[in-house]
């Protein structure tokens, strides 16, 4: 089975790992880290700012790949049409 981000194809036999997040400012300078959609949506209660969100990709040979997303709707968009080709 193929599976497709943007215009990137994955075998899923070939995926170790496939997780979203949103990727928010820690405060110190411009550094920010990835963070859970679910602790975003029930815990934050805005504490954090989203500087955009994410898809990430580490494959068996290791080899990563990562898709952004400037706002959730889009980010929203491309989970959807990711989960419908599970």
């Amino acid at each position: 089975m193929i599976i497709t981000i943007e215009d990137k194809k994955f075998k899923k036999d070939e995926i170790k790992k496939l997780y979203p997040a949103a990727i928010v400012k820690t405060g110190f300078e411009d550094e920010t880290t990835q963070i859970s959609l679910e602790w975003l949506d029930t815990e934050c209660n805005g504490a954090v700012e989203v500087v955009e969100y994410g898809i990430f990709v580490t494959l068996k040979d290791d080899s990563k790949f990562s898709f952004y997303y400037k706002n959730r709707e889009a980010f929203d968009s491309a989970i959807e049409s990711l989960s419908k080709q599970f």
